[in-house]
């Protein structure tokens, strides 16, 4: 018999599998800083993630008495949740340590920023929120975003044409 090796395979253990993205969060926001986080939910709101019943394009997050919480992410019900269902907009604990905490509040309560969830995902089995600590941008930067973007694409296909 081979001796079981140390190191992980690649398997279900080390799967991270994105359910859902908050996609308009880059366009109109201006991303500082970026934190995983775990989320407090119950066993219908799981399985209904699993089936990517999920939306976070309106939902944020707030500091409240020492503790963080998401608010306006909508998870649809779970058909097969019998008389078990849960509120689809509740707030719902974030899971951080009180020294992320601490360090995400100072940065949050400056003017002008927020906390905005980006991606919800599983990790080994466990649902995952990236929290980040973001700027709002105001219209006259989201067209200079743009139009930045457009010049380096197309510089990109000139000198792939060139070539």
């Amino acid at each position: 018999m081979a001796a079981k090796s140390d190191k992980s395979s690649g398997g279900k253990e080390d799967a991270v599998r994105v359910v859902c993205r908050n996609r308009r969060a880059h366009h109109d926001f201006e991303i500082l800083h970026t934190l995983d986080c775990g989320v407090a939910l119950v066993g219908s709101e799981v399985k209904s993630i699993r089936d990517g019943k999920i939306t976070i394009e309106e939902a944020f997050a707030r500091v409240q008495d020492g503790e963080v919480w998401l608010h306006n992410m909508d998870i649809g019900e779970y058909a097969q949740a019998s008389y078990l269902y849960h509120d689809r907009q509740r707030t719902r604990k974030l899971l951080l340590k009180k020294r992320e905490i601490q360090k995400f509040a100072e940065s949050a309560k400056q003017r002008g920023l927020t906390l905005i969830p980006l991606s919800v995902q599983f990790v080994r089995g466990l649902v995952k929120v990236t929290l980040a600590v973001a700027k709002g941008r105001k219209l006259h930067d989201k067209r200079e975003k743009l139009k930045t973007a457009a010049a380096s694409r197309d510089m990109r296909d000139a000198v792939r044409k060139r070539r």
